[in-house]
């Protein structure tokens, strides 16, 4: 072979080992990167699974760790939620646990949670279903507590106190079903009213007694469903202007509002923790699938389909609309856990059963109680929630 050809042979396969080695190098290069981001990805996606959602989850039955307490044995028990006492022969409903997924919700301890609260005022503000969340708050502690632990629990206007003396504590309950002030704000007296009216603009009558608390837990929902007067003026007033609203949306929104403006005005953004309850199912007397009626287990998961709670949207509205403006509420998302449990509501193991119609005794769904919740019960994992978002906070 002549010189110059033999040399352009060997330049020819140099340049071919050259490009062989370097895409061999672009191909381990490649390879190295996708296993990288697969990894990544991996990560990224087992990190996003594994995250804790204690609103995702299921029923789970335990008749070992539940309940956490019994009924008899708490001194606040509130006869409403005494299924037991009212005569409830069933008692399986207070043996279900909640386990969300991938994580779980750590077991109540009250003395922790009293020390985490010390020298502080906690307050429940809404209707009788928050009523329901602060007597299963009690109950909780109480179970922790030595008996010989001094407690006291009075009642003031629209509150109700439970006071710690050795923590210097205070729980309360404040009566105030739509957050603004209404011709329903007296606390023993509000039932049979067939003219409510809303007085839509105004709450500082309730909202002075929440000044000074550094905990809030509010809920509003059950009251908005029927169909109120809304009135701007005062009840004296007797040239107040009275409206009927038909929509149920829009009393609901103007509520919020003026909820909303007064703790923009009034809340201390650095001491003020603040958490607003979702809504607590209510099943209406033509809702058989998920009626509570002799019912003894919880509605399977696979079977409960999704119910629209239309106004849930104007509260999460908002929610988001005072995180714009600097103010963060905790907005705890109870309503699809809870529609499982349809098991667990009073139904007719209920105080006033001795007070029925002949009428209403032939026909027991049409004086259920669907509302509320048996205590121990449902409520309880409300609080073993919230007592986390504290003891965290």
């Amino acid at each position: 072979m002549p010189h110059k050809a033999w040399e352009t042979f060997l330049k020819f396969h140099h340049l071919i080992g050259i490009t062989l080695v370097a895409l061999a190098g672009a191909a381990f290069y490649l390879n190295h990167s996708l296993n990288y981001w697969n990894v990544v990805r991996k990560s990224m996606k087992e990190e996003k699974t594994t995250q804790c959602d204690y609103f995702s989850g299921r029923w789970v039955y335990d008749n070992v760790s539940y309940p956490i307490y019994n009924e008899e044995q708490c001194s606040f028990m509130d006869h409403i939620f005494a299924c037991q006492k009212n005569g409830r022969k069933d008692f399986n409903y207070r043996y279900w646990r909640w386990q969300p997924r991938n994580c779980d919700i750590p077991r109540f301890n009250g003395k922790a949670f009293l020390e985490k609260i010390r020298g502080k005022k906690v307050l429940f503000v809404g209707d009788s279903v928050n009523r329901n969340q602060w007597v299963s708050l009690l109950c909780l502690i109480e179970s922790s507590l030595a008996p010989s632990s001094k407690k006291s629990l009075t009642r003031k206007g629209n509150c109700n106190f439970f006071h710690s003396i050795e923590y210097n504590t205070t729980i309360g309950f404040y009566w105030s079903p739509f957050l603004v002030e209404s011709n329903c704000d007296d606390y023993l007296n509000h039932r049979n009213l067939d003219n409510r009216v809303i007085k839509i603009e105004a709450i500082e009558k309730h909202a002075r007694h929440w000044n000074d608390a550094d905990i809030l837990i509010f809920d509003s929902y059950a009251w908005w469903l029927s169909p109120n007067k809304l009135l701007w003026g005062s009840f004296e007033n007797r040239n107040a202007i009275y409206k009927k609203v038909e929509t149920k949306t829009r009393p609901y929104e103007m509520g919020l509002r003026t909820w909303s403006d007064w703790l923009e005005m009034n809340i201390n953004r650095t001491k003020t923790k603040l958490f607003f309850m979702s809504v607590s199912p209510n099943i209406l007397r033509g809702d058989t699938f998920r009626h509570c009626y002799n019912k003894s287990e919880p509605i399977p998961k696979n079977l409960l389909p999704s119910k629209p709670y239309h106004l849930m949207g104007v509260l999460e509205a908002s929610i988001e609309n005072l995180r714009a403006r600097g103010i963060n509420v905790e907005y705890l998302r109870i309503t699809r856990m809870s529609e499982y449990r349809n098991d667990a509501h009073p139904s007719i193991y209920r105080a006033t059963i001795g007070h029925l119609s002949e009428d209403n005794k032939k026909d027991p769904t049409t004086y259920t109680d669907c509302l509320h919740w048996c205590l121990p019960g449902v409520p309880d994992i409300w609080n073993q929630i919230l007592y986390d978002y504290i003891m965290k906070s």
